[in-house]
């Protein structure tokens, strides 16, 4: 019997630039710890704000990654 199995993990992420910026900055850095990252999905995304305006992107991702 063969088959796939896949782990799924939260982390947060943070740019001064855009919610793409910190997405990206999510999945790079997961795929640089973990082994098989397969995918990632958007579950969250927050601004942080001062004096009206908008300061920091953060974004809460869950990512795959296929077990060994």
């Amino acid at each position: 019997m063969s088959g796939t199995v896949a782990r799924i993990t939260h982390l947060s992420a943070r740019s001064d630039t855009s919610f793409e910026d910190a997405v990206r900055v999510g999945v790079e850095r997961a795929a640089s710890t973990l082994r098989n990252v397969s995918g990632a999905w958007v579950k969250e995304q927050k601004v942080d704000i001062e004096d009206g305006r908008i300061v920091a992107w953060q974004v809460v991702l869950e990512v795959t990654f296929v077990l060994e």
